[in-house]
């Protein structure tokens, strides 16, 4: 057997490159973009209820219909309402644009003062704008001023629609958004989040949430979103308990999420009580699931947990971490770890990442892990791949590293060392790299640790890494080895 005494993997090495890793993962977490488009759901339901018609269409059939709504026949509604129906045709929509004049026809109708009329033409620019070709997008820009307009209007219904049809226009374009920014797009979102009704406050909020995904939305948008006080009111609305419900808090939750990831308001927030509100409703969800309740109750953990995790990693981080001192959270995180790592494992990730972040170094944090028995629960997601066995890893190093009194807790635990020895064989090189970090802290701190892990054949898990197909990997599993298996140190711990 080969062995390399170079390259030492000290615990400031281990500490060095665990930060760098977890910058990364950081970094990538606030960078996902989720961008989407959709019908409100009411429409969606009618939809379902519609005919099922072919999957093509003829230019002559969408330019029939066009003429029809053009020349203001006795049968026009009809005509918009069939024209709806084939523009959820990706094909119709670029026939239908094409045409000279089609958009300024459809703003037309839309400005109607015929409530039926303008209705259905506003389903006709629903369609349009979740087409998605950016070129459609663009040829809609002309309803714009209109639809802000109509934002202010009496129907809860119409402007709702009015919302979808911002939100879809604004996801992938950002002539849009420009446009929309000039035109005051931000204060009337503000007027709207105000809505009595729930079904308008959803749609504000999504439609806002599609704007702050934007690529220039920390430079030109977020600033914008502040100066209005949205913020205050997007936090307001992350409860379970008002009276519109969880879809809204779903909507208000990815709002907050993007302007904590752009780095320029968590002090703000922080000061109008978005960790306490938060760490509230993540109680009140784990209290839900645990009574059995889990349908649709990830969509609002995964966005609560995100927010929470980015906002611990700004640059507020120190600041924030004393208002997460509640057992209570930790016990709603364990609750949701066992409850969704079948079903939604995303849902098990995003709350490891927010775990990792509130134990990396802060020893209260981690005493609380082991007062709530929580490793047991850890040590049971490790077999799980998908980014879940690295984070648990991590955690456990968050732990491991804070010294002699975590480490010993640490390698008491049943089952952990036999779980390690499991990650060291994986051929993923990054879980082995954790794996070997993790019990290179526990050994630098714990030396009666080395017994207990040789005697439940650690070492020979240790001698198989030795041939592991990454070379870091075999050097790391060789230090090991040399520093605290072989000599009198170990004999004398034996």
């Amino acid at each position: 057997m080969i062995r390399s005494r170079n390259r030492p993997c000290g615990v400031e090495e281990i500490k060095a490159k665990r930060r760098l890793h977890e910058s990364a993962l950081r970094k990538a977490c606030k960078e996902k973009q989720l961008v989407s488009k959709r019908l409100p759901r009411g429409l969606q339901d009618a939809g379902e209820n519609m005919e099922i018609r072919e999957t093509s269409v003829t230019q002559e059939e969408v330019l029939q219909l066009y003429q029809r709504i053009q020349h203001g026949s006795d049968d026009r509604l009809a005509a918009l309402h069939s024209l709806r129906r084939v523009l959820q045709l990706k094909e119709a929509q670029q026939i239908f644009v094409r045409f000279e004049n089609s958009i300024r026809v459809l703003n037309g109708l839309f400005t109607s003062n015929q409530a039926s009329v303008q209705l259905e033409a506003a389903q006709c620019l629903l369609e349009l704008s979740h087409s998605d070709d950016p070129s459609v997008s663009l040829v809609c820009l002309p309803a714009t001023p209109y639809l802000l307009t109509y934002l202010s209007g009496q129907s809860a219904k119409f402007t709702e629609l009015c919302l979808y049809i911002l939100g879809n226009l604004a996801a992938e374009n950002e002539t849009v958004r420009s446009q929309l920014l000039v035109q005051g797009v931000i204060q009337a979102l503000s007027v709207s989040l105000q809505s009595p009704h729930g079904a308008v406050v959803e749609a504000t909020a999504y439609s806002l949430s599609q704007m702050l995904q934007a690529k220039e939305a920390g430079e030109k948008i977020i600033p914008a979103v502040l100066e209005a006080n949205l913020t205050a009111c997007l936090i307001h609305l992350l409860d379970l308990d008002s009276e519109f419900g969880m879809q809204i808090a779903v909507e208000c939750a990815w709002c907050l999420h993007y302007i904590v990831s752009s780095g320029l308001s968590c002090e703000c927030m922080i000061s109008q009580g978005l960790i306490s509100q938060a760490v509230k409703l993540l109680i009140a969800l784990g209290r839900t699931v645990d009574s059995g309740t889990t349908d649709g109750v990830e969509l609002l953990i995964y966005p609560v947990a995100r927010c929470l995790g980015n906002l611990i990693a700004s640059d507020e981080g120190v600041r924030c971490k004393v208002q997460f001192h509640d057992d209570d959270l930790l016990w709603a995180l364990s609750v949701f770890l066992r409850s969704f790592l079948q079903s939604r494992p995303f849902v098990t990730r995003e709350c490891l990442w927010l775990l990792n972040n509130l134990t990396a170094g802060e020893r209260q944090s981690c005493s609380a892990i082991f007062c709530h028995n929580l490793v047991p629960v850890f040590l049971q997601l490790i077999p799980f791949a998908a980014g879940i066995n690295t984070l648990v890893l991590m955690l456990l190093g968050n732990i491991a590293e804070l010294g002699l009194e975590y480490c010993e807790n640490l390698q008491q635990q049943t089952g952990l060392f036999p779980a390690l020895c499991t990650t060291l064989s994986t051929a993923d090189p990054e879980v082995a790299r954790l794996t070997l970090e993790v019990l290179n802290l526990i050994f630098l701190h714990c030396r009666q640790a080395c017994a207990r892990f040789a005697n439940q054949n650690g070492i020979l898990a240790l001698e198989m890494a030795q041939y592991h197909c990454n070379q870091e990997i075999r050097i790391r599993a060789n230090f090991l080895i040399d520093t605290y298996f072989t000599g009198k140190l170990i004999q004398e711990e034996l």
